[in-house]
C-alpha cells in the first residue's frame, strides 16, 4: 500500500491511496481539524477520472467542516472515496487496504459509511482501524446513520415548509425526490407518512419501480425530475446538482434535501434565492448523520438522548437561519456559511 500527500492550499492535508494487489485507489481529504478531529464517510463510486474523484472529495471534506461545525459537534470535517464499481469492485481485501491508509492517520480522520458503503463494511473496516464508526454491533455501535440524516432532513422540510407557507403540514405537498438509496429511500417513508405525494427518480430501476408500488409515487426519468410540476425538490443524490441549467427548470417553492454539497458554485443560492426559491443549506438540513455517527466516536451511552437533542437543535439552527436571511433579503446559503465560519474562528480561537 502507498499513501502520498497531495499538496494544497484549501485542505490540511489531501492523501493518495494505492494498492496495486488489490485494486486500491481512493483519496483522504482532511479539510479541517481546528474543533476536533475530522470525521465524514467514505463513499465508492465508479469516477470518471481520477481528478473527478479528488474534486469530489475536496467539496464533501470541506462540506463535512460546515456540516459538523453546524450541528455543534465537536469534530472537524474529512471524508474518503475509493474509486470503483461498489457492485462489482468492492472486496474485503481492498476494504482491508484502505482500512490500513485510515489507520496510519493516527486518528486525524474518523471515516463512517457514506455511498456504495454498508456497516458491514465498516466492520470490515474496523479489523484494521479503530477510527471507524456506524458499525453494526459494539458497545457503542451506532449502525446505519441513513434513517437518523433522513430523519433530519425530513425536520428541515417540514420547518422551511413552514418559513413559506405557514404551516409544516405535509398533507397532499408535492415533493420530488432525486435518489432513492438508504437516505433518500427513509425519507420517502417520512413522507408518504406525512401524507406528502412523491415523484421520484434513480439511476437504479428497481428502487423507482418499488417506490411506485410502495408509496404511489410518480416515476419520471432522471434529467426530467427538475422540471416536474411539484412544491419541494429534495435533492438526495450526488452534489452539484443545484446549477445554472438546473435551476431555471425548477417549479416548486422550497428546495431541501440530504445531498451533499447541492449548490454547484456559490452563486448559485443567490439564484435560488433571485427566482423565489427557498432554500434549506444542505449542511445544515442532512446533519443527523454524522450526529448519529458523533455518538460512537465521542462514546457516548445516551445515543438517542443526545441524537434528540442535536436534532432539535439543528431545527433551531436552520429556523434562525431563513429568519436571517428573509430578513437582509439574501440566500439562506449565504447566512449558514457566514454563520459556521464565525462558529469555527471562535471557538478554536
Amino acid at each position: 500500500m502507498n499513501v502520498t500527500e497531495v499538496p494544497s492550499t484549501s485542505h490540511e492535508a489531501i492523501y493518495e491511496v494505492r494498492d496495486q494487489d488489490c485494486g486500491l485507489h481512493g483519496f483522504i481529504a482532511i479539510h479541517s481539524t481546528r474543533l476536533g478531529p475530522a470525521a465524514g464517510g467514505l463513499r465508492m463510486r465508479p469516477y470518471d477520472s481520477a481528478e473527478a474523484a479528488l474534486k469530489d472529495v475536496m467539496r464533501l471534506s470541506e462540506g463535512m467542516t460546515y456540516k459538523n461545525a453546524a450541528a455543534g459537534l465537536s469534530l472537524g470535517g474529512g471524508k474518503a472515496v475509493i474509486i470503483g464499481n461498489p457492485s462489482t469492485e468492492k472486496t474485503p481485501d481492498l476494504l482491508r487496504a484502505f482500512a490500513r491508509a485510515i489507520q496510519s492517520l493516527e486518528g486525524r480522520y474518523y471515516t463512517a459509511e457514506d455511498m456504495g458503503m454498508s456497516p458491514t463494511d465498516m466492520a470490515i473496516l474496523a479489523e484494521e482501524t479503530k477510527f471507524v464508526a456506524g458499525l453494526p454491533n459494539g458497545e457503542f455501535a451506532s449502525g446505519d446513520p441513513s434513517p437518523i440524516t433522513a430523519r433530519g432532513i425530513f425536520n428541515a422540510i417540514k420547518t422551511t415548509w413552514a418559513h413559506r407557507h405557514g404551516t409544516d403540514t405535509l398533507q397532499d405537498v408535492r415533493v420530488s425526490v432525486q435518489g432513492l438509496g438508504h437516505v433518500g429511500w427513509y425519507l420517502c417513508e417520512f413522507l408518504h407518512d406525512a401524507g406528502a405525494k412523491l415523484i421520484v427518480t434513480d439511476t437504479v430501476a428497481d428502487r423507482v419501480s418499488r417506490a411506485v408500488e410502495t408509496f404511489g409515487a410518480k416515476a419520471v426519468a432522471i434529467d426530467a425530475i427538475y422540471g416536474v410540476e411539484a412544491d419541494i425538490f429534495a435533492p438526495c443524490a450526488i452534489g452539484g446538482i443545484l446549477n445554472e441549467i438546473t435551476i431555471a427548470q425548477l417549479k416548486v417553492s422550497v428546495v431541501a434535501g440530504g445531498a451533499n454539497n447541492q449548490l454547484a458554485t456559490a452563486a448559485d443560492g443567490a439564484a435560488l434565492h433571485a427566482k423565489g426559491i427557498l432554500y434549506a443549506p444542505d449542511f445544515v438540513a442532512n446533519g443527523g448523520g454524522i450526529i448519529n455517527v458523533a455518538t460512537e466516536i465521542q462514546q457516548i451511552s445516551d445515543r438517542e438522548g443526545f441524537v434528540s437533542e442535536k436534532l432539535a437543535a439543528l431545527d433551531v439552527t436552520l429556523k434562525s437561519i431563513l429568519n436571517q436571511a428573509a430578513a437582509a433579503n439574501i440566500s439562506p446559503a449565504d447566512v449558514a456559511t457566514k454563520a459556521v465560519q464565525t462558529k469555527i474562528s471562535e471557538q478554536a480561537a
